[in-house]
């Protein structure tokens, strides 16, 4: 399998398809590249080179005990995009891993990065504080960590069951596939790795990477979020950017990129094409 080792030792996984003009992929907390397979397998077949990461803790990259905030995220990217010499490249990225995006494509990205695409992503920052009064309280997040303690494999079957893809909600069209495969992603990753990305999803500050990203950036977010509420992620973001553009879609879940891919594959395509 293609690995890439990091300064400090740690191996990153990666998938590499096609040729054409390089999209990456970042995925969310807890998961790992294989979120991305309908955007993947859709973007190949129009062309595109398709690179995929796990991001160090998660998936099949070393199940680090170390390094499990932002700014390591972001460099173990750099470290990948010169490892395969990405120029030109779209970064996109879901939820924690827009966060990724933002702080790669801000401290690291010039001259490498063409657009960026922040789907249901928790910039500016998620957790609540005088300067945030908007997010969630930290003890959404104590709560989180809590449940990883005790009884991780369960946790990770309540959430994607409930409020991640809105399989909560009357009338949603549940998919025990999809939450077995939620389930199967979280527990290949390591739960000390786990543990500290709670803390870098929920309290990492990025209004300035967002003020600092000088390409395009593409905002999409769903308005029935219940994992990352919109009125406080990307209804602000849109506002810090330069150069964005911001979609909302109505109804949407959190895990809209599987529930919904018909639309926001075309989304993006329309986006990357512009």
């Amino acid at each position: 399998m293609p690995r890439i080792s990091t300064s400090d030792g740690t191996e990153i996984f990666y998938k590499d398809w096609g040729t054409g003009q390089p999209i990456v992929f970042h995925h969310g907390w807890p998961l790992s590249a294989d979120d991305w397979d309908a955007q993947m397998l859709f973007f190949l077949s129009h062309g595109y080179r398709v690179i995929a990461h796990d991001r160090r803790g998660h998936g099949r990259s070393t199940q680090t005990a170390i390094g499990n905030e932002m700014d390591t995220y972001a460099a173990d990217v750099a470290a990948l995009a010169v490892h395969l010499d990405l120029k030109d490249a779209i970064h996109v990225g879901h939820s924690t891993g827009g966060g990724e995006v933002a702080r790669y494509v801000a401290q690291h990205g010039a001259g490498r990065v063409a657009k960026a695409v922040l789907i249901s992503a928790v910039p500016p920052i998620m957790v609540k504080s005088d300067k945030n009064p908007g997010g969630l309280p930290i003890e959404v997040f104590d709560g989180f960590r809590a449940a990883l303690a005790a009884n991780r494999a369960q946790f990770y079957k309540d959430v994607p069951t409930g409020p991640f893809y809105g399989f909560n909600r009357e009338g949603a069209k549940v998919s025990q596939g999809v939450i077995d495969n939620w389930w199967r992603q979280g527990m290949i990753g390591g739960s000390k790795a786990h543990y500290d990305c709670i803390k870098a999803f929920s309290e990492t500050d990025f209004t300035d990477d967002l003020k600092a990203i000088d390409v395009p950036v593409l905002i999409m977010h769903g308005d029935d979020d219940q994992i990352v509420p919109i009125a406080d992620a990307g209804l602000l973001s849109a506002k810090l950017v330069k150069h964005g553009t911001l979609k909302v879609y109505k109804g949407y879940p959190h895990g809209m990129c599987t529930t919904h891919a018909d639309v926001i594959n075309q989304d993006l395509l329309t986006f990357f094409k512009s």
